[in-house]
């Protein structure tokens, strides 16, 4: 498939946070990560049937644009230092986005790492979230389409790299390689790094998610082993979050 004269070099690279990416680097494609848990939510939300999901940085933004829709069809999703945010209907956990709750709903979120990625790229011509159980997929999205660059962005925590984004942007990077017959070009060493370190914990991604300083907090925080299973599920979803305009993501 991919050997066709059609199909280009697709040059891929990684940041790991929102800071790192250079003033004026806006590829046409976007892969923003957020391991623990943003982006697995939003996968698992469209997933279970919402309608879409607007992200916002700024609380008081999304509260505002929230209350221009019907109560009965909205939920705010907000956390902030892994808890909940006050006043709003969920956190950030993806075991509980489930279909009795968000099926035809717009979910109006907002994260404390997340948020922030998703807004600095937001001007891409393509834009999707990736999580680990939905690598595949998203994979799968790029490597039809082929675009020129595609840019993945990580989340962090408060600005500093995390090790669990890495751990997905190395694992989507190592599939593009395998599946790509020599058609990817790894252009950044962070991206060379990140598939290192997918190769070391390929075989046991949960427990690399425990490990991160991340991990450690949200078990610190209260029990939250159906997340790190939730969120360390490989290739379990179909679906491809995409941006359809600014802010607002769909299953796609």
């Amino acid at each position: 498939m991919f050997t066709s004269p059609k199909y280009k070099l697709m040059k891929v690279s990684y940041f790991h946070v929102a800071d790192d990416v250079p003033d004026g680097l806006e590829p046409d494609t976007a892969v923003v990560i957020d391991v623990l848990r943003a982006t697995t939510t939003i996968a698992w939300a469209l997933n279970n049937g919402a309608e879409a999901i607007a992200v916002f940085a700024d609380i008081d933004q999304l509260r505002t644009q929230a209350g221009k829709w019907p109560e009965s069809s909205r939920l705010l999703l907000g956390e902030r230092g892994g808890k909940r945010l006050p006043g709003f209907d969920l956190g950030n956990s993806p075991v509980d986005v489930l279909p009795s709750l968000v099926s035809g709903k717009r979910v109006f979120m907002s994260t404390t790492n997340g948020t922030r990625s998703l807004n600095r790229v937001r001007n891409s011509k393509m834009l999707y979230t990736l999580a680990l159980p939905n690598r595949k997929a998203v994979a799968e999205r790029l490597l039809r389409e082929n675009p020129d660059h595609v840019l993945i962005l990580g989340s962090g925590w408060e600005g500093s790299y995390s090790l669990e984004d890495s751990l997905a942007a190395g694992s989507l990077g190592s599939y593009l390689i395998q599946k790509s017959k020599g058609l990817v070009s790894v252009v950044n060493d962070e991206l060379t790094a990140a598939i290192g370190l997918w190769e070391q914990w390929k075989e046991s991604p949960e427990a690399c998610l425990r490990k991160s300083t991340h991990g450690q907090r949200l078990s610190g925080i209260g029990n939250h082993d159906s997340d790190f299973i939730c969120c360390a599920a490989l290739d379990e979803l179909s679906i491809v979050p995409m941006q359809k305009e600014i802010g607002v993501l769909v299953a796609s």
